[in-house]
C-alpha cells in the first residue's frame, strides 16, 4: 500500500511558520521589491545561511536562516506533490514568496522557461 502524504496539512504548517518568521523579519507580503530581494538572497546565499549560518545568532539572523529553510521545504513539498500529480499551493505568503522565488530564479538563469 502506498504511503499517503497530507500535502495540504504540510502546506498549512510551513506557511504558518513562514508568516511567524515574516513578523520577525518585517516582511510585507504585498511588497514585490522586498520579496524579490529576499528571494534573491535565498537563492544566492540561503543555503550557506541555513547550513552554516546563525542558528545561534541574533533573532533576525536566526529567523532569516529558518525562513530560508522553510522556503527549501516549501519547494520540496511542491516538487514531491507534483510528482504525484497533485498541485500544491498555500495562501498569501506562500504564493507571494513562491512567485518571488520563481521570478528571481528566472532572472538568475536558474530556470529557462516560465512553466507555471
Amino acid at each position: 500500500m502506498a504511503d499517503f502524504e497530507n500535502y495540504g496539512e504540510e502546506v498549512v504548517q510551513i506557511e504558518r511558520e513562514m508568516v511567524r518568521k515574516g513578523y520577525v523579519l518585517n516582511i510585507d507580503w504585498t511588497d514585490e521589491t522586498q520579496l524579490r530581494a529576499l528571494a534573491r538572497e535565498a537563492l544566492t546565499h540561503g543555503y550557506e545561511l541555513v547550513n552554516f549560518g546563525s542558528h545561534s545568532g541574533t533573532s533576525p539572523d536566526r529567523a532569516k536562516a529558518e525562513f530560508f529553510g522553510l522556503a527549501q521545504l516549501m519547494l520540496k513539498v511542491m516538487q514531491q506533490s507534483a510528482g504525484e500529480g497533485i498541485h500544491t499551493h498555500g495562501g498569501t505568503a506562500w504564493k507571494a514568496f513562491g512567485k518571488a522565488l520563481w521570478d528571481e530564479a528566472e532572472d538568475l538563469g536558474l530556470v529557462s522557461t516560465r512553466s507555471r
